[in-house]
């Protein structure tokens, strides 16, 4: 991970020796396909699941950038947990990116996380690629500003061990329908159901499991927003959209630093009798697949700090943001993809085994494809942004 420059050094509350404690449970959690509940209660008692509450909330206080390197140690460790961390991360995130910009209408949940509530992501849904745009799930009234909510959601990571959940969806019946509604619902609430869904090529210990919402009731005090649907420069959806990019794109760098790193580590130790027992890291192909994996992940980390560091500097792009933050996470999973596969290449036929790290890495590193924008997304936002809209 190289130093951020010219942004001062990052202060971390992920302690080596923790880390070590979350990599040594990792290949556990993936090959039982269960979640990381230890991982969580370490997590929780070092106060990082309070990273980005400021400390008049009750939290540690740290920006979006230190939160996201931060967030690629810990997946460096373990891939999965910080996935399903990310999320409540980004509701903290933008819960503090509208109250820097003078909005108060999540400091409630700043409050809460500061307490000790973990926060969910429930917003995606089978088939639906307009992601924040629009919604399957309805959204009906309740008659005193509040709403129930019945629908599908998939990936809903960290499933076992969320309080809270963000969820959004299409009210279709008040006057001034239609209407997208972002609201918050609970656990002990009622007419939530966690599907045991989650079989899967990687990130298994992220348990993203389907929540099925029948009912789902959000009372009027839990609704944020009532957005007409499309694109909006609302500072709530662009707030979502930049955190979501941000730190998605940070977990996929750190995998690919750790991946880089075993890279190498495999071509000092590995040896080579065509070459009289010469070690790998001698041999020039080897070295260039190795120098090309770290050319490739040396571009990102300046767009990560940059990006990162401009949120916490209230700089204004308005719709800029999202060709920026959009462009970033495509090309920080690519070029993750693109590392993990050279450092296996360099690591040989072992990291084939089901419990090699690498192996892991390389299933762990395939999910960045499906989180949003995928590259078919991005590359419409950023056509919108030169050419305008289709017409």
């Amino acid at each position: 991970m190289p130093t951020p420059f010219p942004f001062p050094a990052p202060r971390t509350l992920l302690d080596d020796d923790l880390l070590e404690t979350v990599r040594s449970r990792a290949a556990r959690h993936d090959r039982e396909n269960t979640w990381f509940d230890d991982d969580m209660a370490d997590l929780s008692e070092a106060g990082y699941l309070r990273a980005l509450v400021p400390e008049s909330f009750g939290g540690a206080g740290l920006g979006l950038r230190e939160t996201a390197r931060e967030q690629a140690r810990l997946a460096g460790a373990a891939p999965a947990t910080a996935l399903a961390v990310n999320m409540h991360h980004v509701w903290t995130g933008v819960a503090r990116y509208l109250h820097e910009r003078g909005d108060s209408s999540l400091d409630w949940l700043l409050e809460e996380a500061g307490r000790g509530e973990v926060f969910g992501f429930g917003y995606s849904e089978a088939g639906n690629d307009l992601v924040l745009l629009g919604s399957r799930t309805e959204a009906r009234p309740d008659g005193s500003g509040g709403y129930t909510f019945h629908g599908r959601k998939i990936f809903t990571s960290n499933s076992p061990g969320w309080t809270r959940l963000g969820v959004l969806g299409l009210d279709t019946v008040s006057d001034d329908a239609p209407r997208l509604v972002h609201a918050f619902v609970t656990r002990d609430g009622g007419g939530v159901e966690i599907a045991d869904d989650w079989d899967t090529m990687g990130m298994r210990a992220s348990q993203s499991c389907s929540t099925l919402l029948d009912g789902a009731p959000a009372p009027a005090d839990r609704v944020v927003r009532r957005l007409a649907p499309g694109p909006s420069l609302d500072p709530l959806v662009v707030g979502i959209f930049t955190t979501f990019e941000i730190l998605l794109a940070s977990v996929y760098t750190g995998i690919a630093d750790r991946a880089l790193e075993l890279g190498v580590a495999a071509a000092r130790r590995r040896t080579s009798m065509k070459n009289d027992g010469a070690p790998l890291s001698q041999d020039p192909d080897i070295r260039w697949r190795l120098a090309d994996a770290a050319l490739e992940l040396d571009g990102i980390w300046p767009q990560l700090d940059a990006a990162a560091g401009e949120i916490d500097a209230l700089v204004d792009r308005g719709a800029g943001w999202f060709r920026a933050t959009a462009g970033l996470k495509v090309r920080a999973t690519e070029t993750a993809k693109t590392v993990v596969d050279q450092a296996v290449r360099v690591a040989g036929g072992s990291s084939y085994f089901a419990g090699n790290e690498l192996g892991r890495l390389y299933r762990d590193v395939l999910a960045g494809l499906f989180h949003p924008s995928d590259d078919e997304s991005a590359h419409s936002t950023v056509a919108q942004s030169l050419l305008g809209p289709l017409e």
